[in-house]
């Protein structure tokens, strides 16, 4: 017995998978930062020389567009993908405000930030032969949480914050020295200043100011942050 033919249904045409994100985006400072966290583990590893990561540092900072980074961290293990990754930086301050950032080089030079001056979300400090020194005690917080990522190659990065804030930190040192004095504030609404770094034959250290105090430090947390 001959079987009835159905007729054929048509067939969707078939959806083609998204293709990669359209070149040329604007690179934010979380794209750079997460980028220069894969060059620090790449230099902790030993999978990059001291000069190639302060040649690959400056590149980050350098760049517009998140197209130019991606070849800095291409030849590494945690560099496939970083175009598509979209995660905060890591370490402590991975939830910090988002905003340009404050960025200190120095390179056989001296870089000093200190005085009334409003800080950042965020500042990246970088020292290569050379000494940056960030004195937070007579600054304005303009946020709770700041965020500073330092690193040192045979340089010095030191931080000064006043003695009512919290002060935490998270980083490492290879044949260098990362220090930082935790404080925990007894104010709850005191800004904290986190500090992620690595050293490689340089010194980061972050410490309170003997002495030093925000002496309207409520007022000008509730002044800024709106309240």
């Amino acid at each position: 017995m001959d079987l009835e033919k159905q007729p054929q249904q048509p067939q969707p045409p078939a959806t083609a998978p998204p293709g990669p994100a359209p070149a040329g985006i604007r690179a934010s400072d979380a794209d750079r930062d997460r980028i220069a966290d894969i060059l620090r583990e790449a230099v902790a590893d030993g999978r990059l020389t001291a000069e190639e990561h302060a040649e690959r540092i400056d590149l980050v900072y350098r760049a517009r567009t998140v197209d130019a980074l991606e070849p800095l961290v291409r030849d590494l293990p945690n560099g496939a993908g970083a175009q598509q990754s979209t995660g905060s930086p890591a370490g402590h301050g991975s939830d910090a405000p988002a905003g340009p950032a404050d960025n200190l080089v120095a390179v056989f030079s001296n870089s000093t930030r200190r005085g009334r001056w409003r800080v950042g979300g965020r500042t990246n400090a970088f020292a290569l032969f050379g000494s940056i020194e960030i004195d937070l005690t007579e600054s304005l917080f303009g946020q709770r949480l700041s965020v500073i990522n330092a690193t040192s190659i045979f340089g010095n990065v030191e931080i000064k914050v006043p003695e009512n804030i919290s002060l935490r930190g998270s980083g490492a040192g290879v044949f260098g020295n990362f220090e930082v004095v935790t404080l925990e504030s007894t104010d709850p609404e005191a800004p904290v200043v986190v500090v992620n770094g690595y050293s490689v034959f340089g010194n980061i250290e972050a410490k309170p100011k003997r002495g030093k105090l925000i002496a309207n430090l409520h007022d000008q947390v509730r002044k800024h942050l709106g309240h």
